[in-house]
C-alpha cells in the first residue's frame, strides 16, 4: 500500500480521535502535536488488531538466534551461556570474575543470614514481602493472576481489553503487577550465589514454568502494561546471570528462558507507551527494558535493534524527564527514586559493556544524586512529595517508599564523592550493583565532614532550609509532567519539618491507587497537606473517578529566595483559588532564623469576598499531639523532642483532625492534622511560629524569647 493510501485510511479514525484527545488534554496541545498523536493512536489500534489475531502464534514463538548460534547443538549453546564472559551484567552478579557476592557475606553477615532465610521461605512456603502489605503467603500453587490482597482474579483476555477502573472490591492492579515483576526471584538467585543450594534453582524454574502456563503471551493483566513487562524482563535477566552457573540449568531451561525473554522484548516493542504529547516513567521503563535485553542477549536476532533503540530513547527521555536541577519532572520524590534507579543501573550496564554515554548525561545523573541528597531529611528518610507506588528495579532489599539513602552510597562509590557517603553506611545493594571495585571505592572515601546546607531547586520547585538537625522543605512544585498532573498532589506551598532527629510535619504519602478511589483522593487532597485550603475547594481540580489526572490551576511561583549563614527566606504564591466566585491569590513566606532555631510562616491573601480559611499542619504518626490554648504541641515521647506551632495573629483554638499517613504503598498509620479555621474577608494575613525544642531545652524561655523577637 502506498504512503498516500495509508494516510487516507487513517483519516476517518484520526478525525474522530482529535476531539477526544483535545477534551482529555483541555486544549493544551498545539495542533500539529494533536494531529500526530491522533494519527499514532489510530495506527496503534490497527496494530493491536493484528496482534490480537496472532496471539496463539506469539505464545508459541521460540527465540530467534543469530546465524552463528542457529545450528549449534543445544548442549553447546548451554555451555556457551554458562561460560561466556561477555556481555557483562552488573558487576556483583558476575560470578565468573567478581567476588563481590561473597564479599557481601563478610560485609553483611546478618543480612546474608536474613537473605538465605527469605529464600528458604520463598522455596518452602511461597512467602515473601509485597509492597507495604508485609509478608504474604501465595499458596502451594501460586496464582499469578489473582490479586493477593483482595482475592480478585484478573481475567485472561486480550491485554488491551483489560479495564483498570476501580470495581469497588479493593482489587488493585498495582498490587498484582508487583507480584508479577518477579523481583523475589533475585532473592533466590542471590541466595544461590552465596550457598550453591540447588533447591533455589529448582524453585526458580518451577515458578517460571508456572508463570508461563498461567500467562500466555498477550493475555491478561500481566501483559497489559509494557512497563511491567520490561521490569519483569530485567529481573529475569538478573536471575539468568546467576542461575546460568547452576548444574541444574539444562538446555530446556535455557530455551524456556530465551523464549520468555524474547517474547517479553517483542511485546514491549509492539506496545511501547509512547505519546507525542508526553512520556513518563512508563515509556522510560519500556526503553530501558529493551536496552537491557539487547545488551544481555546478543545471541538474539532482535538484540542489536533493541539495544540501539533503547539506548537512544533512554537518553532522549533523560533530556525530557530530568529537569536541569536534577529532579524528575513528575513532581514526585517516589518516581525520582525509580527514575534514578533506571538511569543509574543502565549507565553502569552500558559502562560495563563499553557503550559510550556522553559526559553531559553522566553529569545529569550526578545532579539527580545532588537533588536526592538535598531533599533527604537529617534522619536519612525522604519526604514523599507527590505519588509513590514503592516501585523499584532489581529490588535487592525490600525498602519502604521513603527509603532513598541507599542510592547515595552507590553515587558516592560511582562518582567518588564523599558528600554522598551518608553516615558511612554501606547498603546491601552496593556490592551487587558495583561489585568489588565499588566496595573498595566506597570504603576508600572519607565520610562527609560538613552537613548539607540550604538549597533551592527552582526547576523542581523544591526549597530546603536546613541547619544541623533542623530541616524544612518548602514545596513550590507544580503538578508535574509539564502540567499533566498524573502523579502530582494538591500540595502547593506545603511544608515538611524535621528537628532534633524527629520528623514532625510531613507529607502524608500515597497509600493506594485504584484499590480505593476515596482514599486515593484523600491522600492527594489539599486537606491532607500542610498548606491552606479555602472554602473546602481543592487547589487544583480533581475527579475521584479519574485517579491519575490533576488540574493545573495553581501554578506555584517563587517570588523571593535567599539563603545565608544566619537566615533563609522564601516567598511564593499560587493561583489555585483564582477560579472561586470571588477570586483569592495565596502567598506564603517562610523565614528561617538559624541562630534562634525557629521558622516564621506568613500566609497572606489578596482578592475579594469573605471565605473560610483552613490552615493545616499534618503531623507524623506516633507523635503525641495536643492543643494548648491557641497553639499546638507535638511530642516525640521516645526522645523527648517537641515542636510547637504558635498562631501569632489568630485567637481561635485549633481542631485536631484524625487523618492517616503512608510511608509505603498499601500501608497507612493514624496521624493527626492541626487545623485552624477562620472565616474572614480578604485581604488577610496570618502568621505562625514553628518552634522545635530538643529534650534539654527549656520551653518557657524559648517561647518567650521568640514571641518577644516577633513583636
Amino acid at each position: 500500500m502506498s504512503e498516500e493510501k495509508k494516510s487516507s485510511s487513517f483519516a476517518p479514525a484520526t478525525s474522530k480521535l482529535i476531539p477526544r484527545i483535545r477534551r482529555a488534554l483541555r486544549g493544551e496541545v498545539d495542533a500539529v502535536t494533536l494531529a500526530r498523536e491522533a494519527w499514532r493512536r489510530s495506527r496503534t489500534r490497527l496494530e493491536r488488531d493484528r496482534e490480537r489475531a496472532r496471539l496463539e502464534l506469539l505464545d508459541k514463538t521460540q527465540a530467534h538466534l543469530i546465524s552463528s548460534f542457529k545450528s549449534m547443538d543445544e548442549g553447546k549453546l548451554l555451555e556457551h551461556f554458562r561460560h561466556r564472559r561477555e556481555p557483562r551484567f552488573l558487576p556483583g552478579f558476575n560470578l565468573n570474575e567478581d567476588k563481590s557476592a561473597y564479599d557481601s557475606d563478610n560485609l553483611f553477615r546478618e543480612d546474608t543470614k536474613r537473605l538465605i532465610k527469605e529464600a528458604a521461605l520463598i522455596t518452602d512456603e511461597h512467602s515473601w514481602p509485597l509492597l507495604g502489605f508485609g509478608a504474604k503467603r501465595f499458596g502451594r500453587e501460586i496464582e499469578w493472576r489473582r490479586d493477593p490482597v483482595s482475592g480478585y482474579e484478573w481475567p485472561l483476555v486480550f491485554h488491551a481489553d483489560i479495564s483498570f477502573a476501580s470495581r469497588g472490591d479493593g482489587s488493585d492492579v498495582r498490587v498484582l503487577w508487583e507480584l508479577n515483576r518477579l523481583g523475589h526471584t533475585l532473592t533466590l538467585a542471590r541466595a544461590y550465589a552465596l550457598t550453591r543450594d540447588e533447591d533455589f534453582t529448582r524453585e526458580f524454574f518451577r515458578q517460571l514454568e508456572s508463570w508461563r502456563e498461567q500467562n500466555p503471551v498477550g493475555l491478561g493483566a500481566n501483559w497489559s502494561c509494557a512497563m511491567e513487562v520490561a521490569l519483569r524482563a530485567m529481573n529475569l535477566l538478573g536471575a539468568l546471570e546467576i542461575f546460568r552457573h547452576s548444574e541444574l540449568m539444562t538446555p530446556t531451561h535455557l530455551r524456556v528462558l530465551l523464549d520468555t525473554l524474547e517474547q517479553h522484548g517483542a511485546h514491549i516493542r509492539r506496545n511501547l507507551e509512547f505519546s507525542y504529547i508526553a512520556t513518563s516513567n512508563h515509556y522510560l521503563s519500556d526503553v530501558v527494558g529493551l536496552l537491557w535485553l539487547g545488551v544481555m542477549l546478543p545471541e538474539l536476532e532482535c538484540a542489536r535493534g533493541w539495544q540501539k533503540f533503547g539506548l537512544r530513547e533512554m537518553l532522549r527521555e533523560m533530556d525530557k524527564q530530568v529537569l536541569e536541577d536534577g529532579a524528575d519532572f513528575e513532581a514526585s520524590t517516589g518516581y525520582h527514586r525509580l527514575a534514578l534507579e533506571l538511569f543509574l543501573y543502565s549507565f553502569i550496564l552500558c559502562r560495563e559493556n563499553q557503550m559510550g554515554i556522553e559526559e553531559r548525561y553522566w553529569q545529569r545523573l550526578r545532579q539527580m544524586f545532588e537533588y536526592t541528597l538535598s531533599y533527604l531529611r537529617p534522619d536519612g528518610r525522604a519526604p514523599l512529595i507527590g505519588d509513590t507506588d514503592s516501585g523499584r528495579i532489581l529490588p535487592i532489599k525490600h525498602r519502604a517508599a521513603d527509603d532513598h539513602a541507599y542510592l547515595l552510597a552507590l553515587g558516592a562509590a560511582l562518582f567518588k564523592e564523599p558528600r554522598f557517603k551518608m553516615k558511612g553506611e554501606m547498603p546491601e545493594e552496593l556490592p551487587w550493583i558495583l561489585g568489588h571495585d565499588g566496595v573498595r571505592s566506597f570504603e576508600s572515601l572519607p565520610e562527609a565532614e560538613e552537613a548539607e546546607h540550604s538549597r533551592g531547586f527552582a526547576h523542581a520547585g523544591t526549597y530546603v532550609m536546613r541547619e544541623r538537625d533542623l530541616y524544612l522543605l518548602f514545596n513550590a512544585s507544580g503538578v508535574g509532567a509539564r502540567g499533566r498532573g498524573s502523579h502530582g498532589h494538591n500540595d502547593a506551598l506545603s511544608l515538611e519539618v524535621s528537628a532534633c532527629g524527629v520528623s514532625f510535619i510531613i507529607d502524608p504519602g500515597t497509600f493506594v491507587y485504584t484499590g480505593n478511589l476515596e482514599e486515593r483522593n484523600l491522600f492527594r487532597s489539599t486537606r491532607y497537606h500542610s498548606t491552606v485550603e479555602i472554602d473546602c475547594v481543592e487547589q487544583n481540580t480533581t475527579d475521584v473517578n479519574v485517579p491519575f489526572v490533576l488540574g493545573d490551576e495553581a501554578h506555584p511561583r517563587v517570588l523571593e529566595w535567599e539563603t545565608g549563614p544566619e537566615s533563609d527566606y522564601i516567598k511564593a504564591e499560587h493561583g489555585g483559588y483564582a477560579r472561586l466566585g470571588e477570586a483569592v491569590n495565596c502567598t506564603r513566606s517562610v523565614r528561617f532564623d538559624k541562630r534562634e532555631r525557629f521558622w516564621l510562616v506568613e500566609d497572606s491573601f489578596e482578592g475579594a469576598g469573605r471565605h473560610d480559611f483552613h490552615f493545616r499542619f499534618h503531623f507524623a504518626p506516633r507523635l503525641e499531639v495536643r492543643v494548648r490554648d491557641e497553639m499546638v504541641e507535638a511530642l516525640d515521647a521516645k526522645g523527648g523532642a517537641r515542636l510547637f506551632v504558635l498562631p501569632l495573629d489568630a485567637t481561635m483554638k485549633p481542631e485536631l483532625e484524625q487523618l492517616f499517613a503512608s510511608n509505603d504503598y498499601g500501608a497507612k498509620r493514624p496521624s493527626i492534622s492541626a487545623c485552624w479555621t477562620l472565616r474572614a474577608s480578604v485581604p488577610l494575613k496570618a502568621r505562625w511560629a514553628i518552634v522545635p525544642l530538643c529534650a534539654e531545652e527549656a520551653e518557657q524561655e524559648k517561647l518567650a524569647l521568640i514571641k518577644e523577637s516577633l513583636r
